[in-house]
């Protein structure tokens, strides 16, 4: 009796534990395991990086054979990301599409998916996946593999599959929350809130939605140096997400997007320009990225002059 007690105790500490230790011993999970694992991390990450959590599941449990793979067990990359230029933290070499690659490594499990969320979010070939709905997995799948995310040309059916066989798409459903943001109207708060760590003084901010972008609002005294530390990202990051530089002032109540401006808009087809308002100002207002405000209005000029009364279209005109 003893020894089974104490072989149920062992078990399941070692379970709990997978996730957050330096692992050294090759596991041996199943993929339901994999599942129950990280499926709380894949819908917090879903819900800060508007990543559906079955994509980031099922490309965790394919890239690392559900947990089991060399590059999971010894470096925690569960998606096979390799170094690229960027990259300066631990590295792992292995064998793949040629001999001897280097992969990122981290210290624990948790790490490989925050940078799995950054790495979509921060790279311009996948921009084109923030326009698809968070319930579209079939679409993610097809976009990650057009991307260039994966050499395999079933790789979009791989993913299906694993999501349809395993239901994982029931996560994408957890706190999904929809845009519902017009000018002069009150936005509508996300359920989550960003939470500094911080030993004297925790900070909270509301998450807003505009065009489906999470933003906050500044407050007075802010600066994106200030803000990228206070909200554990790069001052790079947030100067990118809204085209401007770090040594930029910020005005109190002034939108600050914390992921990527989309393509168009999803719920506005024009507006018409009003006395002072420059492209910058729209481009923030609708959350759409100037570059593509340029495109769809081809005839505006490329250092963006916009005059009073001027129809500014926000999406593609249908024929």
């Amino acid at each position: 009796m003893y020894s089974l007690v104490k072989k149920f105790l062992f078990g399941n500490i070692f379970f709990i534990l997978i996730p957050f230790i330096n692992a050294q011993v090759k596991p041996n999970l199943t993929i339901e395991q994999y599942i129950e694992l990280y499926k709380n991390t894949a819908i917090e990450h879903m819900k800060q990086y508007h990543i559906p959590a079955s994509i980031k599941l099922a490309q965790g449990i394919l890239e690392s054979s559900w947990g089991n793979s060399e590059l999971a067990y010894l470096a925690n990359n569960h998606f096979g990301i390799k170094c690229h230029k960027d990259w300066i933290g631990e590295t792992f070499y292995k064998d793949d599409d040629t001999k001897n690659e280097c992969f990122r490594k981290y210290k624990h499990a948790e790490e490989s998916y925050t940078d799995h969320s950054l790495f979509l979010t921060t790279r311009n070939r996948y921009a084109k996946l923030f326009e698809l709905e968070i319930t579209d997995y079939k679409g993610w799948a097809k976009e990650l593999k057009e991307a260039g995310y994966a050499t395999n040309p079933k790789y979009p059916e791989l993913l299906t599959n694993l999501i349809e066989k395993y239901n994982l798409n029931r996560f994408d459903t957890v706190s999904v929350v929809l845009a519902d943001i017009r000018p002069g109207k009150k936005p509508v708060a996300d359920t989550s809130h960003v939470v500094v760590n911080r030993p004297v003084n925790q900070v909270k901010r509301q998450v807003l939605l505009n065009n489906r972008v999470k933003y906050i609002l500044a407050r007075k005294g802010d600066t994106f140096q200030g803000l990228a530390k206070e909200l554990q990202m790069g001052s790079w990051q947030l100067c990118r997400y809204n085209e401007t530089s770090k040594n930029t002032s910020l005005k109190e109540g002034q939108i600050v997007y914390l992921q990527p401006k989309r393509r168009r808009s999803f719920e506005y087809k024009e507006h018409i320009v009003k006395e002072g308002e420059t492209l910058y100002e729209l481009s923030q207002k609708y959350g759409i990225k100037t570059r593509h405000l340029l495109r769809l209005n081809p005839e505006i000029s490329p250092d963006g002059d916009i005059e009073n009364g001027q129809r500014i279209r926000l999406q593609k005109e249908r024929k």
